[in-house]
């Protein structure tokens, strides 16, 4: 059996997953989705030696079985939240074209400015944080279902200073929502905390 960092939500289980509550076009939309962004990052290995592809496979997977969210538009921007990032020619008017206006713009609510952040860093997390802020609530639900599938995958040693990395969800992400009654971010909240407890013992 595969380690959890090692595991991934196939296409086909997607298709089946959604051919109980979504029609014919919107499963295709979806499911174009999830080819774009294994496309986009084929080549592409995170810091615990996996596919990354794998882990934008888990997000939807978060939100799909754990949550019951079967939102063609937010599964289609969970499967595609880092391909702006991770490709030199995509962009957010190609993911409009193919995906629609809404999911094009959760992708960019949720797209940082690399380049840009490897000499301002703080400016580009800052201004994130704020854009987040004021953001639909699916962008946050999808943050947070992200860094869900990331502390799973921290005693895989994905991120170089694990610690810092909870303390950046903590202190930043989970009050953008400690005040919700969505039983979803509740979720996610009990969920990360259970993750947090469980890597730092």
């Amino acid at each position: 059996m595969s380690s959890y960092n090692f595991t991934s939500l196939s296409s086909i289980e997607l298709e089946e997953l959604l051919s109980h509550h979504l029609d014919a076009a919107e499963i295709n939309r979806v499911i174009c989705a999830y080819e774009l962004a294994e496309s986009v990052h084929e080549h592409q290995v995170r810091g615990d030696g996996s596919p990354y592809f794998y882990h934008c496979s888990r997000v939807c997977r978060i939100l799909a079985l754990e949550l019951g969210i079967t939102d063609a538009d937010v599964l289609s921007a969970a499967l595609l939240h880092d391909v702006l990032e991770d490709s030199e020619t995509l962009t957010q008017e190609v993911i409009e074209y193919n995906f629609g206006r809404y999911v094009a713009y959760i992708v960019e609510v949720l797209t940082k400015d690399l380049w840009r952040r490897s000499y301002e860093p703080d400016v580009v997390d800052k201004e994130h944080i704020e854009l987040l802020k004021n953001s639909s609530s699916d962008c946050l639900l999808i943050k947070l279902a992200a860094r869900l599938d990331n502390f799973r995958c921290l005693e895989f040693n994905l991120k170089r200073n694990p610690h810092s990395y909870i303390q950046e969800t903590e202190t930043i992400f989970l009050p953008m929502v400690e005040q919700s009654s969505n039983t979803a971010f509740n979720y996610l909240t009990s969920e990360l905390r259970k993750e947090r407890n469980k890597f730092l013992g």
